[in-house]
């Protein structure tokens, strides 16, 4: 997709946070509404531009219920500096993208003692050859996450479609937490965050103290 496209699709606040809800787990547009505040009918209308977009899918369960969910990932990349504006937009593909190729993630890019124009220019080389090798390794990073974050959820989470179980631990994995802070740090309602606190705190894998809500010494991320 065009990056300037991608900008202007999200640069709507309810699209982003209609992709962050399905970013954790299909959802059906009666549940979207509900849970973002938006009525049913803006919620089809921005479902619909996303899909148009390829940024989101959807498939019918058995009741003839109509889920939707993230179609695929997607990085957007933006550079501002007094030197120029520019925008693009790359589709991650995993451990399929090759990183052993990156072959200056070292940083090792030390500038030459020579400021003639021509020591300059062949910085200027070596700088964009090293970003579009990070931009390459950024890809890698992100699909690594992906990867990781669906292991989590899968083997915590009663449901394998949801991924809010990976972001809930990963906001107490250093420090207790209470709800609220839990549920300001995934955007999610209270209520919500509460119900999944308990239910896996009754699988053994969180516990609250007066500090809070935290990890169980088993499940304790290093």
């Amino acid at each position: 997709m065009d990056s300037a496209a991608l900008l202007n699709l999200l640069g709507n606040e309810n699209r982003r946070r209609i992709l962050r809800l399905l970013s954790r787990k299909p959802c059906y547009v009666t549940e979207i509404s509900e849970y973002l505040g938006v009525s049913p009918k803006a919620v089809i209308e921005h479902l619909r531009k996303l899909e148009e977009a390829g940024l989101v899918e959807s498939r019918t369960d058995d009741q003839r219920r109509k889920y939707f969910h993230i179609a695929r990932n997607v990085r957007l990349e933006v550079n501002l500096s007094p030197y120029g504006f520019a925008s693009k937009s790359a589709y991650p593909e995993g451990t399929n993208v090759d990183i052993t190729s990156c072959r200056h993630l070292s940083l090792d890019v030390g500038r030459e003692d020579d400021d003639a124009l021509s020591g300059l220019l062949g910085q200027l080389e070596r700088l964009e050859r090293l970003e579009n090798e990070l931009s390459l390794a950024q890809r890698w990073v992100q699909g690594q996450l992906c990867e990781v974050l669906d292991e989590i959820s899968e083997s915590v989470g009663s449901n394998g479609d949801s991924r809010v179980y990976a972001d809930l631990l990963a906001s107490i994995r250093r420090e207790p937490k209470s709800v609220s802070a839990i549920s300001a740090d995934l955007d999610a309602p209270r209520e919500v965050v509460a119900e999944l606190l308990e239910a896996m705190a009754d699988r053994g894998i969180v516990r609250r103290t007066e500090r809070g809500w935290e990890l169980t010494q088993q499940s304790t991320v290093a």
